[in-house]
């Protein structure tokens, strides 16, 4: 792959290998488009037949989707300090949402300021650090989100699934992922005189599950249906899982209210908005006379659960949470409509775009470059995906299992491949005791303790 880019970038002029010297190079523009709190309920994925999501089945086909990408960590905050500084959680001490990812991150060190140290013009928008904060010195520009909001007039704070306030009345532009979109176009439109990098953050589906109705129309409550679950997932369950399961909290919550369609139909129609503002990019994208030579990629920063395990939101180690959706376009390297089903994890996109870039990996960043599975889906691929949710817990997911240990030494084990929904816990049969033991190997020896 080290010379991939060079060879990428002759193939898209058409000239000869022997006529074009190194410093004739164009280095490749990326778009770099994250998503937050959006689950694989991507029609593509096929995990949930209810979801309409035309414009992430759209970019799917112009590259290659991994279709079992995991997060870092399961919690906004610290996924995407993890993703965005290149370095794992075990390793910074940024654990949980509330952590402050600034004290864990200094300036520097993120994925925005190696593209800024080569030279780049590098812009963002919207929510890629937690809350829409950022360090000024790492981007040329950041769009302001003065006057904006993430949730539209007269919502101005979280307030559960807001499941019974649609807001009949809300526009489009009420939202600041509109204004995010709009932003990113424009910096796609301009001709910056240098490579761009740009950022685009769409905070939506974040909850609030507040959009215009028009989203919730698409989806009529009598049609919904609840996710594959069962009542006693959690008999085989040990107590440090079903302590974070919580199935006292919200699960409770929505078996009393009657309210589980509604939450469902909420969040597939904020879905719905989310591919809307997409699709806007994309059109843009695919005009850019810049296209040829523009990265794409598009992450999320954890998944999402609605009652399976009769566990909600993010905050757990199993699959709903960690499951990602991860689309690349790399002109000249990936292929159309192609998927890759190896299991990677968040940490690995800070050094692939810096391999893709023909940047050096900085010396603080973990992971492992996929420009070989973008070449080849099928190319050999040795690492598992790992997940972390708070001290001392992980998952380790391959293609066949997934892993979990507790911090206090609590257990599961799922053969994940031929129990998707991972309903049964093998980890007390003795049969699995050795691919328990190889699965452990992977789990750090070393650990930041959580302040």
């Amino acid at each position: 792959m080290r010379h991939l880019q060079v060879l990428t970038l002759l193939l898209l002029c058409g000239a000869p290998v022997a006529t074009i010297s190194a410093e004739d190079q164009k280095p490749p523009n990326v778009l770099f488009v994250a998503v937050d709190d959006l689950n694989h309920w991507l029609t593509f994925m096929g995990r949930n037949p209810q979801a309409r999501t035309p414009n992430f089945d759209r970019l799917a086909k112009m590259g290659l989707a991994f279709t079992n990408a995991y997060c870092a960590v399961p919690a906004c905050e610290p996924s995407r300090c993890a993703l965005m500084g290149g370095q794992r959680p075990w390793v910074t001490g940024c654990y949980r949402n509330g952590d402050k990812w600034k004290q864990y991150q200094p300036a520097g060190n993120g994925l925005s300021a190696q593209f800024l140290k080569a030279g780049y013009h590098v812009a963002g928008a919207g929510k890629i650090y937690h809350s829409m904060a950022y360090h000024p010195s790492e981007w040329t520009e950041y769009m302001s989100k003065e006057g904006l909001s993430s949730n539209g007039p007269g919502v101005q704070k979280m307030d559960g699934y807001h499941v019974d306030k649609q807001h009949p009345n809300l526009k489009d532009d009420d939202l600041i992922d509109w204004h995010t979109t709009d932003y990113c176009i424009e910096q796609l439109k301009a001709d910056h005189g240098k490579p761009f990098f740009i950022a685009c953050g769409l905070y939506k589906p974040h909850l609030p599950f507040v959009v215009p109705r028009k989203y919730y129309d698409a989806f009529p409550l009598e049609s919904i249906q609840l996710p594959p679950h069962r009542e006693d997932d959690l008999s085989d369950i040990p107590p440090a899982g079903v302590r974070m399961a919580g199935p006292s909290g919200d699960h409770a919550k929505f078996l009393k209210s009657g309210r589980w369609k509604a939450a469902i139909q909420s969040y597939l129609a904020t879905c719905a908005y989310t591919d809307m503002n997409l699709g806007r990019l994309l059109d843009a994208y695919e005009q850019s006379p810049q296209r040829d030579n523009t990265i794409l990629v598009l992450w999320t920063d954890h998944g999402w659960s609605f009652g399976e395990k009769e566990h909600w939101r993010k905050f757990a180690l199993w699959e709903e949470p960690t499951r990602t959706p991860m689309i690349w376009v790399v002109p000249g390297v990936t292929k159309p409509d192609t998927r890759c089903a190896a299991t990677v994890d968040h940490m690995n996109i800070y050094p692939t775009l810096c391999e893709l870039a023909g940047l050096p990996k900085p010396s603080h960043v973990t992971g492992y470059s996929m420009t070989e599975l973008l070449e080849d889906p099928a190319a050999k691929w040795d690492y598992p995906a790992i997940t972390t949710h708070g001290f001392n817990n992980h998952a380790v997911r391959t293609d066949q299992f997934r892993y979990i240990r507790y911090a206090n030494g609590d257990e599961e084990l799922y053969a994940s491949q031929d129990d998707p929904y991972e309903w049964t816990n093998l980890a007390s049969d003795p049969e699995y005791a050795a691919t328990k033991r190889e699965l452990a190997k992977w789990l750090p020896k070393k650990q930041v303790p959580a302040k």
